[in-house]
């Protein structure tokens, strides 16, 4: 089966299939639209021979389908029919932070967490993903995780402090899930001197891996039932 992945962000949409080296990326924006993305996507695609589509969304997805409209996109994306957009194809849609956690397993239990505009995470044990919402859990003086290791506050605390709460972060719900190892994604990842115990860095490019194995064994068998909606 030859696969298309879409990692859709909020600047641009980056694309990759199967048999294909390198990457073609679209910007992205406030007037992007799904049926517009869509577009864009066959547009930049042409020629391209695929069976099943595999998209990376920037929001909460739920039995495979978005459940509600980005924040740094344009509207239509809930309820859109995606399988007919795209010919018919079969189409699988998760969270963007778990299809690149999907990339980034390497067995056990796993935490992802993504440093980007955001915190994105999701937990892998044993195969099965669990996409999840850590980032607006409280953790000090009334602010969230992401209040603190996201941009905004990266932006308000400047690297040095950010960097310690970074690990501080990565410690405790590292902790709280009991996770054996923790991969760090996202752009301000990299802005990091020095990661905590039992914690490596990730890649962007997992996610196109996250898409690819969404359509494999073990990843979509019976033992990871959250793959096969």
């Amino acid at each position: 089966m030859k696969i298309l992945v879409i990692d859709i962000g909020g600047t641009h949409v980056k694309m990759l299939a199967s048999g294909h080296r390198q990457e073609v990326e679209i910007p992205s924006g406030p007037t992007m639209t799904a049926a517009r993305m869509v577009a864009a996507v066959r547009a930049a695609t042409t020629g391209w021979k695929y069976d099943a589509v595999s998209m990376g969304y920037p929001g909460p997805v739920v039995h495979g389908r978005p459940l509600s409209e980005p924040h740094n996109l344009g509207q239509g994306w809930v309820g859109f029919n995606f399988s007919k957009a795209f010919g018919r194809r079969p189409v699988k849609i998760i969270n963007d932070a778990a299809m690149q956690a999907l990339g980034s397993y390497k067995g056990a239990r796993m935490l992802f967490l993504g440093l980007g505009t955001g915190l994105g995470s999701a937990l892998i044990v044993d195969y099965v993903l669990e996409p999840m919402e850590l980032a607006h859990l409280p953790y000090k003086k009334g602010r969230t995780y992401e209040d603190y290791v996201g941009l905004a506050g990266l932006k308000r605390l400047g690297k040095r402090k950010w960097r310690d709460h970074v690990s501080k972060v990565v410690q405790q719900l590292r902790s709280a899930v009991q996770a054996d190892y923790v991969v760090l994604g996202g752009g301000n990842a990299t802005l990091l001197k020095k990661l905590p115990p039992d914690t490596r860095l990730g890649d962007n490019a997992n996610a196109f891996l996250g898409g690819f194995r969404l359509w494999t064994k073990p990843y979509s068998g019976r033992t990871c039932e959250r793959f096969r909606h």
